[in-house]
């Protein structure tokens, strides 16, 4: 059956055009339910016995993501109506429903109603787009009813008060989220559940009643069309809200329009934005421009204060526009250059999910009924959170995930939903019995098809060796190497050869989705949580001594001189003759007794590495690392024995320095052949904003830094931070990978614990026409909300590594009160900021009683000094102090490392 879709379209220039679109309909699409005996059979059909088939309308997909995540909602018809809505209004969630409907393990049944003759409608004259895909929703779940008679019940579950009615009055179950989630008298699930805001269908039990309600708290946020006018006729500014670390009461929007920093203080200002958001913001007048301390925050306004690992990168906003200008903060009447403003509106949220915990209060009386409880994130730049839960004495003093939902004018704080227990949204479940069944039989061996292929080298007579971390964690990727010095060319073959992790991992099975789902391993405290099972990531994928593995080799003709010749990449078979770790290498390095061919081949490509990383560097290459922190870990209590910093060595310099070379080697080669949809990896410059905490504090000690480009920066730490991106988003000049002075880089050399090298892997085998691209890379949309997916999960994994690292801290200083020196980063009015350099700790120290901004310290931001009047007592950054560091618990279940000036 053929139907036609006529509109009018403008030209670029200005024409009008009619468009007839055909639109092909059919009766032979299946409806995916197992007790349907009209229907062909599908691969995951909905369950014959299921209490009821719900079909979801688009709300309830794009605010409930989280409830239906939960294995206890299944039987679920997802519409193409609703996909097709929800991918255009928010690309993230439509990623996740994706997800969840090729996951063989639940029953999400994908049905398009668009091109089903029964199920298809036309819009009607007058109708809106929204009415006519409601109405869509309604007549699709009225053929599900009828088309599957009376035994099986079908169930519209819509949050829309009009949609519900016309539902009802057309003969079909419709029921609310929250009425269908009471009626499966889990009561923990209707924590999940999503307030509505829109005013259409409201939550039961839960109206907040308080009077801090009835008072507006905040200003209305400005029409995008009036914020649109404005930011073109200069009215209003736009830019990315970032929020101080050390005083989440002030946060500062870069603006370009101004090209200065404008500074946002209280959360009156702020007007509910959140760090990161896009903001318009309008300008105080002048003469409200005033000056003001920076403080360190203490617990009674709202945050508490935190010791800490040190950060990656700068935190701190500056404070004044022009370094060299003379800036005792004294008065609070004097005007300040940096220009003051307030947000009027958000133009692009950065919500997300957040890892804490609930504040500790009293248990209501009774049990069962809705708690109210203030969530508090371990990121004190998210304020406090309001959320609603029936299973407050399970959640109280437990690490949870929260999301935000809303932040109403009348409330003083956000409104968000419990999501789950598990700290960083990290999957800790084990794999399943789908996922464990893609493996390959154990134990696995080379097989004749193997070597038959003509696709794969052998390499097995190449001497090659891998140099990995000394726990074998494979937390950095696990290369071979082999160095051939051909005397009559004068060049050298060099070997880099990866894990072939994608001959086994293959696209679209169970064990690729939960590997993408995943993104990638996590590294705790002698913990690790692998992004794919050990089978595979400790044998299979191994690539050990005298045993022969299955790898992709990048293949570099170099001179004596570190310059390549030629790249040659291959899928190939080795054996490995020899399995270091980093101690071990730089242990034959160093010892001038040995003279085996392995140790020269050591040496020969250590005297490469180097004159690479020199070459690096003089490109503008960061060589700037945070402090890694090692501990000794009790093997029966599994508590920490000692405490310290990971010693680099020339060997891990090394190994760096052939895996950097041949991402960049890859990621030429994959762009080339695909321009459009290659994964790769870029840097952002820093912005001047970003760079200015660092000039002042160079320039209080005498230094002064050339920031124009990022070989003048080269001993610097930047604010940017380093992103996955599908490179049909991005023009190539966007590509650059400023801490490495690339023009080009991607992720290829660890494929075992990173999904993203699985992906330049596939790439890279397209590339060479050894393997089929997967569908997934001609979805653009798909291929960037993977990417978002891989950026999501690898921010998750570093911040919880961090709190890992964090919490054995705790549990090492709890019981060893130490006195020890550290370095003075940061001047605040009421004290400063140090690092610890024997513990890659930082944390503020107090010069005055918490709550008092500065007391009678006066503070030169020039010099980046501190002083109280009429002593000779004063502070200045880079300065070394005694302090004393212990573990105290101010709020039952919540310790805290304190440090103290001696």
């Amino acid at each position: 059956m053929l139907q036609s879709k006529t509109f009018v379209k403008k030209t670029k220039a200005g024409r009008v055009q009619k468009v007839v679109r055909e639109h092909y309909l059919r009766d032979d699409i299946p409806c995916g339910a197992a007790s349907c005996s009209t229907c062909g059979a599908v691969e995951h059909p909905l369950s014959a016995d299921a209490a009821a088939i719900l079909v979801v309308d688009t709300n309830v997909v794009l605010h409930q993501i989280d409830l239906l995540e939960n294995p206890a909602i299944d039987d679920v018809v997802l519409l193409s109506v609703v996909l097709d809505e929800v991918k255009n209004k928010n690309l993230a969630v439509f990623n996740r429903i994706k997800a969840l409907c090729s996951n063989k393990a639940r029953r999400f049944f994908v049905f398009t109603n668009e091109h089903h003759r029964d199920t298809y409608v036309k819009e009607m004259v007058g109708e809106s787009p929204n009415d006519r895909n409601d109405r869509a929703i309604r007549v699709a779940t009225r053929w599900y009813q009828s088309h599957l008679g009376e035994n099986v019940k079908v169930l519209l579950i819509t949050n829309d008060r009009d949609n519900k009615r016309k539902a009802t009055e057309e003969g079909i179950n419709a029921e609310t989220v929250e009425s269908y989630v009471r009626s499966l008298a889990q009561p923990g699930l209707l924590d999940l559940v999503v307030v509505s805001t829109s005013g259409d269908v409201t939550m039961e039990d839960v109206e907040d009643l308080r009077p801090s309600k009835k008072k507006v708290i905040y200003n209305e946020h400005k029409p995008m069309s009036e914020i649109t006018a404005g930011l073109r006729c200069g009215i209003y500014h736009q830019g990315k809200l970032r929020v101080n670390r050390y005083n989440p009461f002030e946060a500062y929007v870069g603006s370009e329009s101004i090209g200065d920093e404008i500074v946002i203080r209280g959360r009156s200002n702020m007007n509910r934005a959140f760090d990161g958001d896009i903001v318009a913001v309008e300008l105080l007048p002048q003469d409200q421009w005033h000056e003001s301390k920076s403080f360190i925050a203490d617990d009674d306004e709202d945050e508490e204060d935190d010791v800490h690992l040190a950060p990656n990168n700068a935190d701190d906003a500056p404070r004044k526009a022009n370094p060299t200008q003379s800036t005792v903060t004294s008065s609070a009447d004097s005007v300040s250059s940096r220009p003051v403003g307030l947000v009027v509106g958000v133009i692009k949220r950065n919500w997300n999910s957040y890892c804490g915990s609930l504040e500790p209060m009293p248990m209501p009386a009774g049990s069962g009924g809705v708690a109210h409880a203030l969530f508090v994130s371990k990121d004190r730049r998210i304020p406090k959170i309001r959320i609603q839960t029936r299973q407050l004495g399970n959640l109280l003093d437990k690490r949870i995930i929260v999301a935000v939902d809303s932040w109403d004018v009348l409330s003083r704080y956000p409104s968000g939903h419990y999501v789950v227990l598990i700290e960083n949204d990290i999957n800790t479940r084990p794999f399943s019995t789908q996922v464990l069944a893609c493996l390959p039989p154990l134990p696995w061996t080379l097989s004749p098809e193997d070597l038959a292929n003509p696709n794969r080298q052998d390499l097995r007579h190449v001497r090659v060796f891998s140099v990995d971390p000394p726990d074998g964690s494979n937390k950095y990727a696990k290369c071979n190497f082999d160095l051939q010095w051909l005397w009559h060319i004068r060049s050298i073959s060099i070997y880099t050869d990866i894990a072939d992790v994608t001959n086994f991992v293959h696209p679209g099975t169970p064990l690729d989705e939960e590997a993408a789902q995943r993104g990638t391993s996590v590294y705790l405290v002698g913990q690790r949580i692998d992004m794919l099972p050990k089978p595979l990531t400790e044998d299979v994928c191994s690539l050990r001594a005298d045993v022969e593995r299955l790898a992709f080799s990048v293949i570099w003709e170099m001179t004596p001189h570190a310059d390549i010749i030629s790249t040659r990449y291959t899928k190939s078979v080795i054996k490995s003759c020899a399995a270091m770790s980093y101690v071990e290498a730089q242990a034959r390095m160093d010892d001038s007794r040995l003279v085996d061919p392995l140790t020269v081949d050591l040496r020969n490509l250590n005297s490469l590495a180097k004159i690479m990383r020199h070459r690096r560097c003089e490109r503008g290459a960061l060589t700037l690392a945070s402090a890694e922190v090692k501990f000794e870990i009790d093997s029966e209590t599994h508590d920490p024995l000692d405490i310290g910093i990971y010693q680099i060595r020339e060997a891990n310099q090394m190994i760096e320095e052939f895996m950097l070379a041949a991402n960049i080697s890859v990621a030429e080669k994959i762009l080339k052949h695909f321009p459009l949809c290659s994964l790769l990896r870029r840097h952002p410059s820093p912005t001047k904003e970003m760079l200015e905490p660092l000039l002042r504090t160079a320039s209080s000690v005498g230094l002064n830094l050339d920031v124009s480009s990022s070989k003048a920066l080269a001993e610097s730490l930047d604010n940017a931070k380093a992103v996955y991106f599908c490179s049909g988003d991005l023009t190539f000049s966007e590509y650059y990978h400023y801490g490495l002075a690339a023009s080009l880089y991607t992720h290829f050399t660890s494929p075992i614990r990173r999904y993203a090298d699985v992906i330049v892997h596939r790439l890279l085998a397209a590339a060479l026409d050894i393997a089929k691209l997967p569908p997934l890379f001609q979805d653009g949309p798909q291929l960037t909300g993977v990417a978002d997916n891989l950026n999501y999960r690898h921010r998750n994994a570093q911040m919880a590594s961090r709190a890992s690292v964090e919490l054995h801290t705790h549990i090492y200083f709890k019981t060893r009160p130490t006195d020890t020196e550290a370095r003075i980063v940061k001047i605040k009015a009421n004290g400063f900021i140090v690092f610890v350099p024997k513990f890659g700790i930082e944390g503020p120290i107090y010069l005055t009683p918490k709550g008092d901004k500065g007391g009678d310290w006066v503070v030169d931001e020039v010099h980046q000094r501190i002083t109280k009047p009429g002593t000779s007592i004063s502070y200045a950054v880079l300065q070394t102090v005694m302090i004393h560091m212990e573990v105290v618990e101010p709020q039952p279940h919540r310790p805290k490392l304190q440090l103290t000036l001696i």
